[in-house]
């Protein structure tokens, strides 16, 4: 039992022997042909860097002709950043002779960009779909367009320019201007690369982490006839606005009607209550005088005298044929 124990102790303690001191990373260093004291192994541990991360980037970057410092990739650790991509993305930039140091490649990498994929972007330019741009021609047809943008990595402006969102935004507006600007929409297919032409003038990569190579009309279909639409929404709006001016003015002579028709009534009203009073004045003239019984029958041989002559004048009523 003692010795199981003793045994398992000294397991233990070469378990945390090797660990504290990594002699395996130490003398895989060593014959790679990358400096370092075991002393500094050990203060890694300490300073809670894996020597495993530091010791082997340092040897890739040996092999590739690169010379890094240890204290630079222990550094750039503790600062949050990864150690492994910014080495692979140097190696990569040295071999493509791109000009790219140890500081903008850490300050592209804290930044949260992707310093590696930059680099293979910056190499090997990239392609991005824009989506469906729809914009209508001076005569009123609606063209949609899709371009293909190809784009590269600017290694300079990658810490604060903007990203591809920007590119496809500013691509889009360029081609909803180009073709706005186009007199008629056949004109557009005919000849596509005028739309590349024109966006490419811009300089639509100015503050942004890319630069524009090429821009390519992918495809460009045929929409609405917007002209026509808004022409018909404008004649139903002129519509709509005669109605209501034609429903008001026939408002207005119904008033008008219904009024005249109470002023008619008002007159015939008064001139009943003018008539009503007539006997009651022949009545006071008997009294008083002033009218005698000739004067009566003459008045009354008057009135039958114009109720002849109103007959005479109006026209007999037509039998109806049945």
């Amino acid at each position: 039992m003692e010795i199981f124990i003793i045994v398992a102790a000294c397991i233990i303690f070469l378990v945390l022997f090797l660990w504290l001191f990594p002699l395996g990373i130490w003398f895989q260093a060593l014959i790679s042909g990358v400096h370092t004291s075991l002393v500094q192994l050990v203060f890694m541990r300490f300073r809670k860097v894996p020597p495993s991360v530091i010791v082997n980037n340092l040897i890739s970057a040996s092999k590739a002709g690169l010379k890094l410092s240890q204290n630079e990739l222990e550094a750039h650790y503790l600062a949050g950043g990864r150690v492994n991509s910014v080495v692979n993305a140097l190696i990569s930039a040295d071999k493509a002779n791109m000009n790219l140091d140890f500081k903008t490649a850490t300050a592209i990498d804290l930044a949260g960009r992707d310093v590696l994929k930059a680099v293979q972007t910056s190499v090997n330019p990239k392609v991005i779909d824009t989506p469906p741009a729809a914009a209508v021609a001076k005569d009123g047809i609606q063209l949609i367009a899709k371009a293909r943008v190809t784009v590269r990595t600017n290694i300079k402006q990658l810490v604060g320019g903007a990203g591809e969102e920007t590119i496809l935004a500013r691509v889009g507006e360029g081609i909803v201007t180009s073709i706005g600007s186009a007199d008629s929409h056949k004109k557009v297919p005919e000849n596509p690369d005028s739309i590349s032409k024109l966006v490419l003038t811009k300089g639509l990569d100015s503050g942004t982490a890319f630069e524009i190579l090429s821009i390519d009309i992918a495809d460009i279909d045929v929409g609405k006839n917007i002209g026509a639409q808004l022409q018909m929404d404008q004649a139903n709006a002129d519509k709509n606005i005669a109605q209501a001016k034609a429903e008001e003015r026939r408002a207005m002579a119904v008033a008008s009607e219904q009024e005249m028709k109470a002023k008619a009534q008002e007159a015939r009203a008064k001139v009943i209550e003018a008539e009503a009073e007539v006997p009651l004045a022949m009545a006071e003239a008997f009294r008083n005088g002033n009218l005698g019984i000739m004067d009566y029958y003459k008045m009354k041989n008057i009135q039958a005298d114009t109720e002849m002559r109103e007959s005479i004048s109006k026209p007999a009523a037509q039998p109806s044929k049945k």
